[in-house]
């Protein structure tokens, strides 16, 4: 079997077979996060098979594999929220609660950090951070939700506890030998619903949770982020070799943003810019004999990026679509020779000649998210790319596991 599809299915019976953890406000638990989506570098990276991200304000330890096909190495991206493990991941969720708006954007920041390997076999390896700046429904903020659950179970609890002494007390004075039995097949039962009495009251407050995530999947959002990264060649063995110096290594800063339509839709928006470096390849021509000669140049540049995206469904599965556009803020490679190099005396930049990395400004992906269990989530789409006369350049599927590490 393909060692890509073995590791696959590993991932995904691991984080199935994972025992379902709340977070505890007292004993009670709680919903942690409404959804799982990629990591901020995946994001960043183009890895995802949604351009647009949605909010990503988990609380625990998460991987993300991304994959194109069976061909490439595993695609790996580890995220975390540091802030949150160090001050506020405590069984108690008072100190949490009691936090400014400040103090809690601060808890939602996290760090991912990954790499993957590209079909030209470059590798790409980077890191990203991105904090929540408003959040119109926060899961751990919830006070008196799961109260009245709580109230029955307890009633219950102290009801069968009373019925367990009185049986018990019963044993001692019953001479009958079917009242002896009764009495013991009662206790049976009683003690049945007292061992399962934790697991039925979680079960229970766990449905209720449920109501709630589905009543606020699609809750406004506003994210920050920043990260960087670097794609370098290889050889056959796999190790790094020349950085490439283009837009596939550099800086990146983006806002996302979305709001709710209805129960059942969610519009997502992504504004980003990319700082990175452009190699710029042309010809010197001598102006005296004519001849020709190669020569390069390194121009700084910016990538800009919108996206707007539209999403159907609920928590557990949801589709959606979206376009995407990208754009160099220098417009043509002649510009950035200009800009960054000067012919020497006697010779001229022979301006057919000047070649850079083309951006395909038109992307449109489709898909969806199936919300697997608690801990699971596969993200799956269709990239269609499109160049500026929105002719088809390529059409690719792109699938992404995520695993809560719980």
């Amino acid at each position: 079997m393909n060692r890509n599809i073995t590791a696959a299915i590993i991932l995904v019976v691991g984080c199935l077979l994972t025992v379902p953890v709340y977070s505890q406000q007292g004993e009670k638990p709680v919903p942690k996060e409404f959804a799982i989506p990629t990591s901020p570098l995946f994001d960043l990276m183009g890895a995802a098979p949604s351009q647009v991200a949605r909010t990503s304000a988990i609380k625990d330890f998460k991987v993300d594999w991304s994959f194109r096909n069976w061909r490439v190495n595993p695609n790996l991206a580890i995220q975390a929220q540091p802030i949150w493990e160090l001050f506020y991941n405590k069984k108690n969720l008072e100190k949490y609660q009691q936090t400014n708006r400040l103090q809690r954007m601060l808890a939602s920041l996290d760090l991912s950090v990954g790499t993957i390997q590209i079909e030209n076999g470059d590798r790409r390896i980077g890191t990203a951070i991105k904090m929540n700046l408003f959040q119109q429904k926060d899961p751990l903020l919830v006070k008196g939700a799961y109260d009245d659950v709580q109230q029955i179970f307890t009633a219950e609890l102290v009801a069968l506890k009373q019925t367990e002494r009185d049986l018990l007390a019963s044993l001692d004075t019953l001479t009958k030998p079917a009242d002896l039995q009764k009495a013991r097949l009662a206790l049976r039962d009683n003690d049945q619903l007292l061992a399962t009495y934790f697991s039925r009251r979680n079960d229970a407050i766990q449905e209720k949770a449920k109501e709630f995530i589905n009543d606020n999947w699609n809750a406004a959002f506003i994210d920050l982020a920043y990260g960087k990264i670097y794609t370098y060649g290889t050889d056959s063995a796999g190790n790094l070799k020349t950085l490439r110096i283009n837009r596939n290594s550099g800086n990146g800063l983006w806002v996302n943003f979305g709001k709710g339509i209805g129960k059942r839709g969610l519009v997502t928006g992504l504004v980003r810019t990319s700082f990175y470096q452009e190699e710029v390849k042309f010809n010197i021509k001598d102006n005296v004999n004519g001849t020709e000669q190669e020569a390069t140049t390194i121009a700084d540049n910016k990538l800009i990026t919108l996206g707007l995206n539209f999403r159907y469904g609920g928590p557990v599965y949801n589709f959606f679509a979206e376009i995407i556009y990208e754009g160099k803020t220098i417009k043509t490679p002649i510009d950035a020779v200009n800009e960054a190099f000067t012919a020497p005396p006697g010779k001229t930049i022979v301006s057919s000649s000047v070649k850079w990395d083309i951006v395909r400004p038109y992307t449109i992906n489709f898909g969806g998210d199936w919300r697997i269990g608690r801990n699971l989530v596969l993200n799956y789409g269709m990239r269609w790319l499109m160049d500026k006369d929105l002719k088809t350049i390529s059409f690719t599927p792109i699938a992404n596991i995520s695993c809560m590490m719980r």
